[in-house]
C-alpha cells in the first residue's frame, strides 16, 4: 500500500497537470494546484521543491503516462512490422490525448522550454518516448520522425478543434488522422 505522502504526491501531480494545462506555468499559482488537490499549499511545498519542482515532476509524470500508453499500444498489436507497431502506438497515443488536460499540459510545457529545468525534462521525456518508439517498433529514424510529426499534427487538430471545421483547409489537415 502506498504511504500517505506517495498517494498525495500522485493526487497533486494529477491536479498540477490539469491546472498548468489551463493556465500555463507562469499564470498558475501553487495555491490553485493545492486547492484542486484538496491539500494546503504548505503541504505541496513539502512534497515538491517549489513551483518549478512541481511543474518538472508533473512533466515527468506526463511523459511516463505517454510511454506507458504507447507501450500498451505496442503490446496489443497483432503484427510485427514497424508500420503496424507504429500504427498501434499512434492509436494508443490518440486515445491518451483524448484527456485534453494531458495534451494541453504538453503544449504548455513546450511553451516554457526557455526555462532550463523545463527544457531538460521535456528533452528527457521526448528522448524516452523516441527511444521507446524506435526500439519497440524497429523503426527507422525517418519513421520515428514521421511518428512525432503526426503526433504534433494531432496536437494541432485536437487543441484547435479542427475536426469540427468543415472547410477545405481543415479537411486537408485532418484527412486520415483518427482520434477517439
Amino acid at each position: 500500500m502506498r504511504s500517505t505522502a506517495e498517494a498525495r504526491r500522485v493526487t497533486v501531480l494529477n491536479a498540477a497537470v490539469s491546472a498548468f494545462a489551463r493556465t500555463g506555468f507562469h499564470a498558475t499559482p501553487v495555491t490553485a494546484v493545492a486547492a484542486a488537490a484538496g491539500i494546503s499549499e504548505a503541504y505541496v511545498f513539502r512534497l515538491f521543491s517549489g513551483k518549478l519542482g512541481l511543474f518538472v515532476a508533473a512533466a515527468e509524470a506526463c511523459f511516463a503516462r505517454i510511454a506507458e500508453a504507447i507501450e500498451v499500444g505496442a503490446d496489443r498489436v497483432g503484427g510485427t512490422s514497424p508500420e503496424e507497431v507504429l500504427d498501434a502506438m499512434g492509436g494508443a497515443y490518440a486515445e491518451l490525448i483524448a484527456d485534453r488536460d494531458l495534451l494541453l499540459f504538453q503544449v504548455q510545457a513546450q511553451a516554457v522550454t526557455d526555462i532550463p529545468e523545463i527544457a531538460e525534462v521535456v528533452r528527457a521525456g521526448y528522448r524516452r518516448v523516441a527511444t521507446l518508439v524506435q526500439g519497440r517498433a524497429g523503426a527507422s529514424d525517418a519513421q520515428v520522425q514521421q511518428f512525432f510529426a503526426y503526433g504534433q499534427l494531432c496536437h494541432l487538430i485536437v487543441t484547435a478543434g479542427l475536426e469540427q471545421v468543415p472547410e477545405p483547409w481543415a479537411r486537408a489537415l485532418t484527412a486520415g488522422i483518427r482520434h477517439p
